[in-house]
């Protein structure tokens, strides 16, 4: 694995390297970044989906709005500073486009089942998020399992702990995390096209030995929401 650089680069000493521990805010606010799911009548399949989700997240960091000097330096590099907390929302229809106007980048990704798009917003403090994205839902709507088959060649994939059975908005962050710890790790500067899968049982026990290999990066969730504090939720690893 190369040094990472810039903006992620404390995920690679934290994550990767296991140079630091993860440090509290150190003004006491608490930071997440929103992320939102565009869930039409009907919506995208899950996958579709969660693989927008991953894209989005890492977009925000790499665009060159969060470089140094940037726009959006100060508010992301704050919130990569400390816990990387995401909170995935959905919406639909106009609730969808007044979200459009936020700071943020949009990810689509076309599928078979449709286009699945998300939504990933500046990072900011958690009591200070815009009405327009507070008032959306959290939870509410799942997603059932899809069948999408085998990653695609040449894609670095996000495997989700499928033995977890996390709601899509839980999954959505997780593979959020996962995306940006693999560009750390890799000291991308571009956002792959990210291929999400799930896995369980022997495969997931295999993907967790080739992490204790260095052959993958894992998201150790902190345990706030759905998982206990340490369980892996999603492993990336590089194209085959």
């Amino acid at each position: 694995m190369t040094e990472a650089f810039g903006v992620l680069e404390p995920l690679a000493a934290r994550y990767v390297r296991r140079e630091v521990s993860i440090p509290p805010e150190a003004d006491g606010v608490v930071r997440a970044m929103p992320v939102v799911l565009r869930l039409e009548r009907p919506p995208a399949a899950r996958t579709p989906v969660l693989e927008a989700a991953a894209a989005a997240a890492l977009a925000v960091c790499l665009d060159p709005r969060a470089e140094p000097g940037g726009e959006w330096h100060d508010a992301v590099a704050t919130w990569v500073g400390g816990r990387i907390r995401k909170i995935a929302r959905r919406a639909r229809g106009a609730h969808w486009a007044a979200v459009l106007v936020l700071p943020g980048v949009t990810c689509v990704v076309d599928s078979p089942d449709g286009r699945a798009e998300a939504r990933a917003l500046l990072p900011g403090p958690v009591d200070e998020v815009p009405k327009v994205v507070s008032r959306l839902q959290i939870g509410g709507t799942e997603l059932p399992a899809d069948e999408p088959g085998p990653p695609p060649p040449g894609a670095p994939v996000i495997w989700v702990n499928a033995d977890l059975e996390m709601t899509v908005g839980k999954a959505a962050a997780q593979v959020g995390h996962a995306s940006m710890l693999y560009a750390a790790a890799h000291c991308l500067t571009a956002v792959p096209a990210f291929a999400v899968r799930d896995a369980g049982g022997a495969q997931w026990a295999q993907l967790c030995d080739r992490v204790d290999r260095g052959q993958g990066v894992a998201v150790r969730d902190a345990g706030f929401t759905e998982v206990s504090p340490g369980t892996i939720t999603c492993i990336a690893t590089s194209p085959v």
